[in-house]
């Protein structure tokens, strides 16, 4: 403590000038006892007490006598940074504390008095809480055997309380204690046996001598059922001990420890075993000494030592072996290396075993791939038959390992999402999820929202915790958009802006958010006609484009039809618990329709026919009338010759095209009777020069 904390700052001063009258009404009205004497440029010259007015009254002194003449002229001044534990043993009564030669304070023998009593009951009470804090029974008494100290141990042990024995005899409470008797021969006593209270207590007794006089004596008795559970817990310990080397031991893997300075502590039987050397030459020894006598090539242990964190290496021992080794540091609580332990392993063994898994990891990498390749075909909803659908799942396989944005587009019906759904199985987000949204089939008021997400207060009927959108939905996987083409032109922009920052703003949210998502979208509308008639943004057609991906509709693809149909009523079958056969008679009819709807067509005819049908095989009357062909003429094909079939089936198509311009009026009226879309007639009539003239 300074002397700046208990000072009394701003002291009155007094002037060499006063007389000692002035000065005994200002010490009478300030109930002071003294005060510092000061000159015209404030420095100390002097102090003036009590003492010298006692001296001037006693001596017969004039009152009116200036106090220059009667202070103390040599006197002792401090500092505000001195400690108080120098004037302690200083006989002071006065002390002025100056800084620069002014007096900014005064300490008196009151206050170094105050400052002792403090600091007395400051250590008695901390001196109290030890001993109340200390679990086993503290008892000291006077020279006369009168207790002193009874702490709460005490109590609690022996059944009474501080209050009820302290100042009275210990001889009145335990006659056995044996603290007379150390006081009266002034011998220590240790390790004693004895009973308080019924209970048995091991005794530590010594007397409190001051230059050789004793003035009392101090017992610290210990509980024997304590020392019982040290003794079990030492017990413990052995079996422990004995338990861990038995697993150190019977470790396969040799084992080497070390302390943390680096000198050798234990080697297990297979450590000998490995390096083919004997543990004798290890323990106690440094590491560095048995690198240097190249016992080993290289030491891991001063390794981790070195480096603080786990190491692995490769050592040639002595032996000639080869083995791997991996340090590990073991850290005490300061964060210090106590102990490195060493694991050793012949590496023969581990190169065996690292072939077996190179051959291992190469065939699992090779079926891996085989069944990336093969995974459409062996989906329970991906069929794929015909050369132009191979093409495309080769395509699809390629495109699924990276990234890019993909647009999807092809007829209603021919399987856009199926497509997607493939490119999100086989990509790197495979475990992510997969979001599906029809852009179509979401109110323009609500599409906003469920894209983007939303915050709480951004509309009437806002969630209180707001809501994530799709965007969200999709943080690792894919987002797939279809029907993209019936996308509002304002969340067009949005879907822009998105595609280039990779971030999304929730509606009535400020802060953007990160997304993680590949996105594919997919359409059944000419986008580029649509940009052409300002229908669709012509910036985010071709950032949706950057790998265009065409389904071929059913009719392009007739190799599939047979396929399909057999896997639809496998499914059905499955699925209703049915048995039902289909018949060559009516694959081929369903092989010459041109499938408007496509799989998706073909598929809800094969439910129906499954479901409807009494018949266990399905048959050309099971068919609707459309499909039947019972209204169509029979065209009489004439073949001049053998030609290839591509050739002969243009032929046909054309012979058939030019009787329905000849017989219809409108193309809608040809594509009723034929069983097509407008837009086929129209597309095959100019291929094959066919105009209504004709």
């Amino acid at each position: 403590m300074k002397l700046r904390e208990i000072m009394t700052t701003n002291p009155i001063s007094l002037t060499p000038e006063q007389t000692a009258q002035e000065v005994a009404k200002i010490f009478l009205n300030q109930g002071l006892d003294g005060a510092p004497v000061i000159d015209n440029n404030g420095q100390i010259i002097g102090l003036f007490t009590k003492n010298q007015i006692y001296k001037l009254v006693s001596e017969g002194l004039n009152i009116l006598t200036p106090i220059g003449e009667l202070m103390e002229q040599e006197i002792k001044t401090g500092y505000p940074d001195d400690h108080v534990d120098s004037l302690l043993i200083q006989e002071l009564n006065w002390l002025p504390i100056v800084e620069g030669n002014k007096v900014i304070g005064i300490i008196t023998r009151t206050d170094l008095l105050r400052v002792f009593m403090d600091f007395y009951r400051d250590i008695s009470c901390e001196l109290d809480t030890i001993i109340n804090s200390i679990y086993d029974i503290i008892v000291s008494v006077d020279e006369e055997g009168n207790i002193k100290v009874f702490n709460q141990s005490a109590e609690r042990f022996l059944g009474l309380t501080a209050q009820d024995v302290k100042g009275k005899n210990i001889e009145e409470f335990f006659p056995n204690s044996g603290m007379t008797n150390v006081i009266q021969t002034g011998k220590e006593e240790h390790m004693q046996k004895i009973m308080l209270n019924n209970q048995c207590f091991i005794s530590n007794i010594s007397p409190v001598k001051i230059k050789d006089k004793i003035f009392g004596a101090v017992a610290v008795f210990q509980h024997f059922s304590e020392l019982e559970r040290i003794s079990r817990e030492l017990k413990y310990v052995k079996e422990l001990n004995q338990e861990l080397d038995a697993i150190i031991e019977s470790s396969f893997d040799g084992l080497y420890i070390t302390n943390g300075e680096g000198f050798t502590l234990r080697v297990n039987k297979a450590y000998e075993r490995i390096t083919g050397v004997d543990s004798s030459v290890f323990l106690g020894r440094h590491i560095k000494d048995i690198i240097r006598e190249g016992i080993v090539s290289e030491s891991v242990t001063s390794l981790v030592l070195e480096r603080k964190e786990p190491v692995t290496i490769i050592q040639q021992n002595k032996s000639g072996k080869t083995t791997l080794a991996t340090g590990n540091p073991v850290f005490d609580r300061n964060g210090n290396i106590f102990r490195v332990v060493s694991n050793v392993r012949d590496i023969t063994e581990l190169n065996l075993l690292k072939q077996e898994l190179e051959q291992a990891r190469g065939l699992s990498l090779h079926y891996e791939k085989q069944l990336r390749t093969l995974r459409y075909a062996g989906s329970d909803k991906m069929v794929v038959h015909s050369a132009k659908m191979k093409d495309l799942m080769g395509l699809i396989m390629r495109l699924a390992k990276v990234d890019s944005t993909i647009l999807i587009t092809g007829e209603s019906g021919t399987g856009k999402e199926l497509i997607a759904e493939t490119l999100h199985k086989n990509s790197t987000r495979y475990d992510g999820p997969f979001i599906k949204v029809n852009c179509g089939a979401i109110p323009e008021n609500l599409l906003e929202s469920e894209l983007f997400g939303y915050d709480y207060g951004a509309f009437t009927g806002a969630k209180k915790q707001g809501k994530a959108g799709y965007f969200e939905l999709a943080m690792g996987g894919t987002l797939f958009l279809d029907e993209i083409g019936d996308l509002p032109l304002n969340l067009q922009v949005k879907l822009l802006r998105v595609l280039q920052s990779r971030e999304i703003v929730r509606v009535g949210g400020e802060k953007p958010l990160k997304i993680d998502a590949r996105i594919l979208a997919g359409t059944n509308r000419n986008l580029l006609e649509m940009v052409q008639n300002k229908e669709f943004r012509e910036d985010l057609y071709y950032r949706l484009n950057v790998v265009p991906v065409n389904v071929p509709p059913l009719r392009e693809r007739k190799e599939d039809i047979p396929v399909l149909i057999t896997h639809f009523v496998l499914m059905f079958n499955l699925k209703y618990k049915l048995n039902k056969r289909i018949s060559q008679d009516m694959i081929d009819i369903l092989l010459r329709y041109d499938w408007p709807g496509n799989v998706r067509e073909l598929e809800n005819l094969i439910e129906r026919l499954v479901v409807v049908s009494s018949r266990d095989t399905l048959t050309k009357d099971d068919l609707p009338s459309n499909l039947r062909g019972d209204n169509l003429e029979v065209l009489n094909v004439q073949v001049s010759g053998l030609m290839p079939l591509k050739d002969a089936v243009e032929s046909v198509e054309k012979q058939v095209l030019e009787k329905a311009y000849a017989e219809c009026r409108t193309t809608r009226q040809m594509a009723k009777l034929l069983k097509v879309d407008a837009s086929t007639i129209v597309r095959k009539a100019a291929k094959y020069g066919i105009s209504k003239e004709i």
